[in-house]
This record gives C-alpha cells, sequence and structure tokens, in this order.
C-alpha cells in the first residue's frame, strides 16, 4: 500500500498500491487501463514472467525459455548482433525493431537467470551516485 486518499464529499477512498505483478484477469497491470508508474518494460516484463510462470504452451516466450539458459543467451546474442547490423544503416524502423527484439529477449534472459528489470536498474543507480 503506498496510500489512501478520500474523495471531496468523503463517500469514496482511493487505494494506492505497488502490485506484485498483474491485478486483471487479463495479465495486464489493472483493470483500468492505467500503465504502470515504472512503464512499459516492466508490463512487459509482468507478461513475460507470468507466460513462463503458468507454462503457456503456446507462448514462444515460454517455448524459448524452456529450451534453457543456452538457448535464450544464443538468441540474445543474435539479436545483438542484428541490432548492431542494422545501427550500421539508416533505415529507423528496422533499427528500432531490432532494438525492441534484444530488450524483449533480454528480459526473457533475466527470468532464466533468476533477475529483474529492478534489480539491473538498481545496479545502473549505484553507478550514478
Amino acid at each position: 500500500m503506498v496510500d489512501i486518499q478520500i474523495d471531496c464529499d468523503q463517500d469514496s477512498l482511493l487505494i494506492k498500491a505497488n502490485p506484485a505483478g498483474p491485478t486483471c484477469h487479463t495479465g495486464t497491470t489493472s483493470c483500468f487501463k492505467e500503465e504502470t508508474p515504472k512503464g512499459f518494460l516492466y508490463a512487459l516484463e509482468s507478461i513475460i514472467h507470468q507466460r513462463i510462470d503458468e507454462n503457456d504452451e503456446k507462448s514462444y516466450t515460454n517455448q524459448l525459455y524452456k529450451r534453457g539458459i543456452n538457448k535464450v543467451a544464443q538468441k540474445v546474442g543474435e539479436e545483438a548482433v542484428e541490432l548492431v547490423i542494422e545501427a550500421k544503416d539508416n533505415d529507423a524502423d528496422l533499427f528500432k525493431n531490432e532494438a525492441a527484439d534484444l530488450m524483449y529477449h533480454y528480459i526473457i534472459l533475466l527470468k532464466a537467470k533468476g533477475y529483474q528489470l529492478e534489480d539491473i536498474e538498481e545496479v545502473l543507480k549505484q553507478r550514478n551516485e
């Protein structure tokens, strides 16, 4: 729980909390179409974790994860090389798509290693001190 607020005529409460994962049955952060305060990457991380944790057999994410750490790391390496190749050209769409692919697979790799984006964010914050 982060905060509780009462409305102007004191007949409703707004309770703000930081959930430990998706709060809607659809797997989204909220039933109210709100973005997580940390941004979309954290919402994406929750979706990736959900697909893996629920062992969704139809999910590409889960299928890759189940192939093991070597395959996940290999995929991250492939995506990194593709991003470097696109960086040398001038096609912004291809570059951004390869960057997105790398980020997606990087989040899967973090999960496979038992880490989360927050762990890496903390390292970056410490470097800034």
